[in-house]
């Protein structure tokens, strides 16, 4: 009897219809791509993309210790608990009770001026209130609470691509800072030398005290300039360490920034390919799938229920006789409710999902178009700076033939200081601006993995 009721159950049991909406995405990049031959992003672990070990070593922490990444995981297991108990509700609950009753009753009540003593022992089991799903309301929760738990796991993916992309974006500033500090200490001591050479020349009188202020103001505002960045490079250790959520790690050595070998050839293939694939879209369609389910449950909640008690057992007036011939009972107890009137809670339950599945759309679309803006501002980006490489070390090249030519004739009293200032400033500028322009580079080519679905398994 019990698979029965079961199997009816089952059979009848629908979850709502569910159509993926229209993403209203072109169906191809406007950028060029490149060859068909290479191999999708999603395929591409972190660790063959970042091959620099310290970086490696920082993402490893990272994805063990990052607090917020924690707490998306504890997230995915609350939900799949959540899954776990909508989802036993579709199937009857039993529960076995054994019991042993034993009563006097006085003689003055028996109508036999002598005692009697009753015993009665039971052993039930019981399936208690199983709501047979004709109209799908408890497969339609359970569905809502699957596609949460998905969601959920596919946001904590999401966050692991990101939290990868950042750690490698940080790092990759912080080599920046050390690189720009390095020009900048160079720049010091190179003013310093000027300072002084300019400060022998004016006490022989072969320059002016204005030549000599120059040098000094010069040597003074890279001074400045070094403190400013040094700054900057504690606060980005700073909040590196603060992703890794372990700031005593033992890190390897690791490479300069002009040493990275991150590729730079990501292939976003078709948009809607790519852009289906990401964990942020994933989750914003399992978030729409379970807005649908309710959608689907608050409309089965105007129909009938139907509720069944089944119970068998076994009773005796003496254990011994329990197991005996004619000690078997059964109950049988089917109920129906139909809602008539509840003030309208029922139909205000059904509004609210509605508004709720109205908002899901509206997010998973906004999810996936903000996505192909992503990939293709990357994209239009990675261009850009591949050009303007190109042409920063060609300036770097240029104001040091510059600035050599400078202080030669500065050197022969052809020319002012002021020049040779010029030259100097000119130069500390570009080199600057190459070191940016290399590591804008490397944090276009993380962000751009990261947004084309980047692989973020455990054992990758």
């Amino acid at each position: 009897m019990l698979a029965c009721i079961v199997g009816l159950a089952t059979g009848c049991a629908e979850v709502g219809d569910y159509q993926r909406p229209a993403s209203g995405i072109p169906a191809q990049w406007r950028q060029s791509t490149p060859g068909a031959e290479a191999t999708p992003v999603a395929q591409i672990q972190w660790r063959s993309f970042f091959q620099d070990q310290r970086l490696q070593a920082l993402i490893t922490s990272a994805l063990e210790h990052n607090s917020d990444l924690k707490m998306a995981l504890a997230r995915v297991a609350e939900t799949r608990a959540q899954y776990g108990i909508a989802n036993a509700d579709r199937l009857p609950s039993a529960s076995l009770a054994a019991n042993k009753t034993k009563s006097k009753i006085p003689a003055a009540f028996t109508g036999t001026d002598r005692p009697v003593t009753t015993e009665r022992t039971e052993l039930n089991l019981t399936v208690v209130s199983f709501e047979l799903d004709f109209w799908g309301r408890i497969a339609n929760l359970s569905e809502a609470a699957r596609a949460s738990y998905l969601a959920s796991e596919s946001a904590s993916r999401a966050m692991r691509i990101t939290l990868i992309a950042e750690v490698a974006n940080l790092y990759f500033t912080l080599l920046e800072l050390n690189e720009r500090i390095d020009i900048t200490r160079t720049a010091i001591e190179s003013r310093r030398k000027n300072r002084d050479l300019v400060k022998r020349g004016m006490e022989l009188g072969a320059a002016a005290r204005s030549d000599y202020l120059l040098a000094e103001g010069a040597f003074h505002f890279v001074e400045a300039e070094l403190a400013v960045l040094e700054n900057q490079q504690a606060n980005t250790e700073h909040a590196l360490f603060m992703l890794v959520g372990n700031p005593a790690i033992d890190l390897p050595k690791g490479r300069k920034l002009h040493e990275q070998e991150v590729r730079n050839d990501l292939a976003p293939g078709i948009p809607s390919e790519v852009l289906y694939a990401r964990p942020d879209v994933i989750a914003a369609e399992h978030r729409l799938r379970e807005a649908n389910a309710n959608v689907a449950a608050a409309r089965a909640a105007f129909l009938p229920k139907i509720l069944l008690t089944v119970g068998i057992g076994l009773a005796s007036r003496s254990l011994s006789a329990l197991f005996g011939p004619g000690s078997g009972n059964w109950t049988y107890q089917p109920a129906l409710s139909l809602p008539l009137f509840d003030g309208g809670r029922t139909a205000g339950f059904e509004a609210i999902a509605e508004a709720r599945r109205n908002s899901a759309v509206a997010d998973y679309e906004k999810t996936i178009q903000q996505a192909f803006r992503e990939v293709s501002d990357l994209l239009s980006t990675r261009a850009s700076l591949a050009d303007q490489r190109r042409a920063t070390e060609a300036t770097v090249k240029a104001h040091q033939e510059r600035l050599t030519v400078a202080e030669m004739r500065f050197k022969s009293g052809s020319i002012s200081y002021l020049e040779v200032l010029d030259a100097q400033r000119e130069l500390f500028a570009s080199q600057q601006g190459a070191v940016q322009v290399r590591r804008a580079q490397l944090s276009t080519a993380a962000q751009l993995y990261k947004a084309l679905g980047g692989g973020d398994t455990p054992e990758g």
